[in-house]
């Protein structure tokens, strides 16, 4: 378990808050997870950080995961007040909305922030998704083809957007790059080249070099650096 970031700095969100206790982020690298984490140290919110094996659904003391999460997956939020929350753009919005992000996800009934969310769906159905079959060890070889393919598309398809604007939604970092960089980032991880398309390779390194994201991604190779030395 690892503690991140500082104390938020919102004066309405921090006071009736300060006696309670911190939440949990339950992640694994290199899944969605990271962009919640991402926004987490956007925002200064300290989470802590607990590490599980999601092939194993184990948590680093041995218990299972589905305890925590009945779907065996993550990220899942423990709140401070005993909830949980599953699925990555659930927990985003909560976390937006609780400490007043609006620069991250705008206030119910700005359009703006409906463009974000549209994006967040897209991002968590339609790439995630496509992504999915590459990561299954049972996945037939003659699919994995087409699996590429339609990664492929909606990457380039991205690129195109991106010819026109620094982020997803125009000019300003939001929940919806943290999310998208940690799905496209999976290409690396699939041999997919991600310098054929431009704009988006150049959209990733400039989400990169935020502080937020170096912090989350050293986290995570932290975690991948005790686990081969186990």
């Amino acid at each position: 378990m690892q503690q991140i970031g500082a104390q938020p700095h919102h004066e309405a969100a921090q006071a009736p808050r300060e006696k309670r206790r911190s939440m949990k982020l339950y992640l694994t690298p290199h899944t969605c997870a990271l962009a919640v984490d991402v926004v987490a140290r956007e925002m200064g919110v300290a989470l802590e950080l607990v590490w599980v094996d999601v092939r194993a659904k184990k948590l680093g003391d041995g218990s299972d995961l589905h305890r925590i999460n009945p779907k065996g997956q993550v990220p899942a939020l423990e709140t401070d007040d005993g909830q949980v929350l599953t699925e990555a753009a659930v927990i985003i919005q909560y976390l937006c909305d609780w400490h007043g992000a609006d620069a991250l996800l705008p206030r119910s009934l700005d359009m703006d922030r409906y463009r974000v969310l549209e994006w967040m769906n897209f991002l968590g159905s339609e790439l995630h998704k496509s992504f999915t079959p590459l990561f299954r060890a049972n996945t037939p070889p003659e699919y994995r083809d087409i699996a590429i393919a339609n990664v492929q598309r909606r990457l380039a398809w991205l690129d195109e957007v991106l010819t026109t604007r620094s982020y997803l939604h125009g000019e300003r970092f939001t929940a919806a790059d943290a999310h998208c960089h940690a799905i496209v980032m999976w290409a690396e991880l699939q041999a997919i080249d991600l310098t054929r398309w431009p704009s988006l390779h150049a959209y990733l390194r400039r989400i990169e070099i935020r502080p937020s994201v170096q912090a989350a991604r050293a986290a995570e190779r932290a975690e991948l650096a005790t686990r081969a030395a186990a």
